[in-house]
């Protein structure tokens, strides 16, 4: 008897918008797994031939503090790397291209609809502003990954380098250490100047009001410090100079906000 109210709950849910929602995600994925797999293969094979190339311009002398050695500790090491850059290019493909065939499948799907006006969210329409999004949000992307190249990425490793030359060490970099280390910055600085244009988004679209975002600044600003620490290298000052972007720039996009609503 259990069994089955569990079971007639479970298709009642099923559905709902939002269970119709979730069934139809499902079939997407699973009509468009092999485009996908087809895909990441594209972007990787493409990729992989020029990681040579990228790995020799990473560590070029120009870029490192004085003194310092890029070394490879196993024999592998090297293409290990390269098989890393080249899979972040087609994985990276893949994200943009489901994003955006996402949206615009969601923008006409019925489940979808239904399910935000059942949350009380306005569904953005094709329009400018949306175009204006788009490009603000690849715009500080790029503004993300130059200010980790030009400005994080060289003070840093100053500083770590003195840093242990002062405690007498010699400073030989493991490459993919070296590298992980430019590809953890940069991550974490495009992802951190996004914050104008989420918040922006959540404000319009509904998802949660300025009296709220007001309230739990101070949470907000935490969150900011916590994803600092889980992307940046593991130091006190790159935590800080990842965390300050995303706070100063939350902070524009509430003062943004109140400038358009007046």
């Amino acid at each position: 008897m259990q069994d089955e109210s569990i079971a007639a709950t479970v298709d009642r849910l099923m559905q709902s918008p939002g269970g119709v929602m979730i069934e139809d995600l499902r079939s997407y994925l699973q009509r468009s797994f092999k485009f996908y797999v087809v895909l990441f293969a594209v972007g990787f094979s493409a990729a992989f031939p020029f990681t040579k190339q990228v790995i020799a311009w990473l560590i070029e002398p120009q870029r490192l503090p004085d003194d310092v050695s890029i070394i490879v500790v196993t024999p592998v090491e090297f293409l290990l790397l390269q098989l890393r850059i080249a899979g972040a290019v087609g994985l990276a493909l893949v994200v943009f291209l489901a994003l955006v065939h996402g949206a615009w499948k969601g923008s006409k799907n019925e489940a979808v609809r239904s399910r935000l006006s059942e949350l009380d969210l306005r569904v953005p329409k094709p329009a400018p502003a949306l175009i204006i999004t788009a490009l603000s949000s690849l715009l500080l992307l790029g503004l993300g990954v130059l200010y980790a190249w030009e400005g994080l990425t060289p003070m840093l490793l100053e500083y770590l380098t003195n840093d242990a030359q002062q405690a007498g060490l010699s400073t030989e970099w493991r490459l993919s250490g070296y590298a992980g280390f430019i590809i953890n910055l940069a991550l974490a600085s495009a992802i951190g100047f996004q914050a104008p244009v989420l918040t922006t988004v959540a404000l319009r679209m509904g998802f949660v009001d300025r009296v709220s975002l007001v309230m739990y600044r101070r949470h907000i600003w935490f969150s900011a410090f916590v994803m600092g620490a889980l992307l940046s290298p593991p130091d006190p000052l790159s935590l800080f100079l990842v965390a300050m972007p995303v706070i100063v720039f939350f902070e524009l996009a509430l003062l943004l906000d109140r400038f358009m609503r007046s």
